[in-house]
């Protein structure tokens, strides 16, 4: 299996490209804003074909280029019906600040073609069988993307792409609209926390790491884990 991936200039959302293997079909995961330059690059640098576009949630930083991506190409956006919404309005998942912070200055189009996750289902695209896991409490419409692990290197453990729910050392912000704490540790508890502890975790933000790294020293993940434990301070990360 081939995972490559970069960080967006904008806000730092990490865009993945997985595949069997290069010169095959691919899926396209969260292309933000500003990535196509540098998406075309690495499609061409392993010459895939992307088949798909996954979205982990709809927050514009991980959803700003999925229409030119899909519509280059005639392919479909995945995304749960919890943030379905926001393809077509990102301002619904965006807090008044943030929406006046774009102020319109961003030209968004909606992709035409559009399939909505359901939680529990397995994607066969691109050759790959991807596990969805919905996981709200960053948004409503979060999930995650799990794909069984195979040879050496990112190949041999399972992945987790988990978007803005778990990152390396912390968690999504829940303080916009459709985010919720409670949801969020509920997900971490029935979610990430039952994932094996050689799993690799690719988020949306920040370094790659593993379930049992982050289960043995993310707050968050203790406070699930551990009964009577203290609520770490409230999360920031994500758009």
């Amino acid at each position: 299996m081939l995972v490559a991936g970069f960080p967006a200039d904008a806000f730092g959302t990490n865009c993945y490209v997985v595949a069997t293997a290069p010169g095959e079909q691919c899926v396209v995961v969260d292309p933000g804003i500003g990535v196509l330059d540098q998406l075309d690059a690495l499609l061409a640098e392993h010459r895939l074909h992307p088949a798909a576009v996954l979205l982990t949630h709809g927050h514009l930083d991980h959803t700003f280029s999925v229409a030119p991506v899909c519509g280059a190409r005639g392919i479909t956006a995945y995304v749960h019906p919890g943030d379905r919404e926001m393809l077509a309005d990102p301002a619904k998942g965006l807090s008044t600040d943030l929406t006046s912070l774009f102020g319109g200055r961003l030209s968004y189009t909606e992709p035409e073609d559009v399939a909505e996750l359901t939680d529990g289902a397995t994607l066969a695209l691109a050759g790959l069988e991807i596990a969805v896991d919905h996981a709200p409490g960053h948004t409503g419409g979060s999930v995650l993307f799990r794909l069984p692990g195979e040879g050496s290197g990112w190949d041999a453990e399972e992945l987790c792409l988990s978007g803005d729910v778990l990152f390396a050392g912390s968690i999504g912000r829940t303080d916009l609209p459709g985010g919720s704490m409670p949801a969020m540790l509920t997900s971490l508890r029935d979610k990430i926390l039952p994932l094996a502890d050689d799993t690799v975790v690719l988020p949306g933000h920040g370094p790659s790491t593993t379930i049992g790294r982050e289960r043995a020293s993310n707050p968050y993940l203790i406070e699930v884990a551990q009964v009577g434990g203290g609520r770490p301070a409230a999360p920031t990360r994500g758009l």
